[in-house]
């Protein structure tokens, strides 16, 4: 027999998960949590933008890490972790998002799916303070606007399920991120508050 879906949190629920969010601009290899996502590729070698700052922090052991543990790379929207070496973050949550292609190719449900799996990763290893970048944001090309909606609901509904996890930080790296991902935050905030 097939297991019925998941009930969607109500909004006093999720509203209780957006208590547990917060948007930060700065630079996520300083970030001082249990662990820290990464914008990674599907080949986790290592790339430009956050993915490149993360790896160059960490040192050459996490490229090693995952050449080894993880030698067929990591599908989109899916997360694997590694440790953190030289970053101040125990964990790193490898999150290989969508290239937006115009929206009609499940990017929202990928990108959804990238916050999720990264949260269940999270808390599998313990992390009780997690941070992440603006995932696909970057050179992937999707839409920051969209990115932050994406990622801020979906983490506020899935932290519901998740009490373990104390807090996330959405760390962004350019003032323009972080005034969509705040105003994205408060408005989130103001919907769910609403009778």
């Amino acid at each position: 027999m097939a297991t019925p879906p998941p009930v969607p949190p109500s909004p006093a629920e999720s509203h209780s998960g957006l208590r547990r969010l917060s948007c930060e601009r700065g630079d996520i290899t300083r970030v001082r949590v249990d662990a820290i996502g990464n914008a990674a590729n599907a080949e986790l070698v290592g790339g430009g933008g956050v993915d490149g700052a993360i790896h160059e922090a960490a040192g050459p052991e996490l490229a090693a890490e995952l050449g080894e543990r993880y030698p067929g790379g990591c599908s989109t929207g899916e997360c694997v972790v590694t440790a953190g070496y030289g970053l101040p973050a125990r964990h790193v949550l490898h999150c290989v998002g969508p290239i937006w292609r115009g929206g009609s190719f499940d990017e929202a449900g990928l990108l959804e799916s990238c916050y999720r799996t990264a949260l269940a990763a999270a808390e599998k290893v313990g992390a009780k303070t997690v941070a992440f970048p603006a995932i696909s944001a970057g050179i992937y090309g999707y839409p920051p606007r969209a990115s932050a909606e994406g990622a801020l609901a979906t983490l506020a509904d899935e932290l519901v399920s998740r009490p373990s996890i104390e807090s996330v930080r959405m760390i962004l790296f350019s003032d323009e991120l972080h005034a969509i991902y705040s105003t994205v935050l408060l408005e989130l905030g103001r919907r769910m508050s609403a009778p």
